[in-house]
């Protein structure tokens, strides 16, 4: 049985002081049930706080942006697995849809990536996901094949499994516009189906799939109570402490 992951990716929004205030009230809401996974993903200015604060409770756990895949060097602006590690950072969202299309990152940028996580033990949570002329041109499974192939290169069985993927339709991300539980479910099953060809059933049963695009409260219920929908990616409703705990309560009952 697969444990529902839910994350909040606040992408560059939160303070420091809006991040404490934030969790406050959202760890409040959460109360102690942990039968879902929770992971809080703020900007690299607000880890150290929420990390102190995630210490004391231990009711989610911490995740970052983005990483490098070198650990040091001479990459101004950048941050390393290290610097996660020394912070408590568990998680690493890698090729997310804005990376990928306002920063030109490659699947095989996101592979150098994915395997310094790995390396590092960071559990990376690797976004995929194809825009509205790939799905009006009929190129969704090829899309994601090619970007699970060349995303999780060189990765083994063993190490998939501690790999959770996100799909996120681009098309849906910020745009209020969602995927319908069944076209949600389609694309899950499909990169079940791959993981599964591609290295192993049992592996491929393990694997963590989330799904990100304008998850809200009102619908996440439905779209966590498909079959090979394995928890949510979420981005503008997760600034809302109360609304974010919606979201994950949603989950429980999924």
């Amino acid at each position: 049985m697969r444990k529902k992951i839910v994350a909040a990716n606040w992408k560059m929004n939160m303070t420091v002081g809006e991040s404490m205030a934030f969790m406050d009230t959202f760890l409040h809401e959460l109360g102690a049930d942990n039968s879902v996974e929770v992971v809080i993903v703020p900007p690299f200015t607000a880890l150290a706080k929420v990390s102190e604060i995630l210490s004391v409770g231990q009711q989610a756990k911490l995740g970052a942006q983005n990483m490098h895949w070198e650990k040091p060097g001479a990459f101004t602006g950048e941050i390393s697995a290290p610097m996660l590690r020394e912070l408590y950072v568990r998680y690493v969202v890698l090729g997310h849809s804005e990376r990928r299309t306002l920063f030109g990152e490659s699947d095989e940028i996101v592979n150098k990536k994915t395997r310094a996580a790995i390396d590092a033990a960071l559990r990376p949570i690797v976004c995929i996901g194809e825009t509205l002329s790939e799905r009006d041109a009929d190129k969704v499974e090829e899309v994601l094949d090619r970007q699970i192939k060349g995303s999780l290169a060189g990765v083994s069985a063993r190490e998939l499994v501690d790999v959770v993927i996100a799909y996120e339709p681009v098309w849906a991300i910020g745009t209020g516009r969602t995927a319908t539980p069944q076209q949600a479910q389609d694309a899950h099953a499909f990169i079940r189906a791959k993981l599964a060809e591609l290295w192993d059933s049992a592996s491929a049963e393990k694997v963590r799939i989330q799904y990100g695009g304008s998850v809200k409260a009102q619908n996440a219920a439905e779209l966590m109570g498909q079959a090979d929908i394995d928890g949510a990616l979420v981005g503008g409703a997760s600034l809302d402490p109360r609304g974010f705990a919606e979201i994950v309560k949603a989950a429980a009952r999924g």
